[in-house]
């Protein structure tokens, strides 16, 4: 199945991904409208980053755009892919700090974005409360930044596949 995968065009490919991060967001919403997990400023954040990579993996499949474009969006979505793994990292840090060390929990992120100036909003997100430390659900006892943590990675090499592979011979990709 994988070699399959792998033998679509880079259009198919791309949508290969905008599907994937459409599965891993309708997963973040049932876990938070179904299993009732809510999620922290931290979760949020790595949320909007696979909406930005899924999006950007969508133009691109529509775009069908030619190698030097396929650079440009697989570097995009590289580039946030490298910002998810920054900040799943930073939330997997928080969660394994001694309990002692944990920082108090802020304000919600609903609240910041409407009292605070959006410099600030960020540097709270970045930095993480004491509720980003909890651990909620688990699946092959890796929590949800551990496994966004995977994903990231692995949409990134994803992207960077897409721009690397060569055109099929005789065609004009």
């Amino acid at each position: 199945m994988l070699q399959r995968l792998l033998a679509l065009s880079p259009r198919g490919l791309y949508l290969a991904g905008a599907l994937i991060v459409a599965v891993l967001f309708g997963a973040a919403l049932y876990l938070q409208y179904v299993l009732r997990e809510e999620p922290c400023p931290l979760c949020m954040l790595q949320r909007v980053i696979f909406v930005v990579i899924g999006v950007l993996f969508l133009i691109a499949a529509v775009h069908d755009a030619g190698r030097i474009g396929r650079r440009i969006y697989s570097s995009l979505i590289a580039l946030f892919a490298l910002g998810g793994i920054a900040t799943a990292s930073r939330h997997i840090w928080l969660q394994n700090l001694p309990k002692d060390q944990v920082p108090a929990c802020g304000p919600g992120l609903d609240y910041m974005l409407q009292n605070f100036p959006l410099a600030e909003v960020w540097q709270e997100l970045m930095h993480g409360s004491g509720e980003c430390a909890e651990k909620g659900w688990t699946f092959l006892t890796l929590g949800i930044p551990e496994w966004s943590l995977i994903w990231y990675v692995l949409l990134g090499v994803w992207a960077i596949y897409i721009a690397m592979k060569k055109p099929p011979a005789g065609g004009s990709l």
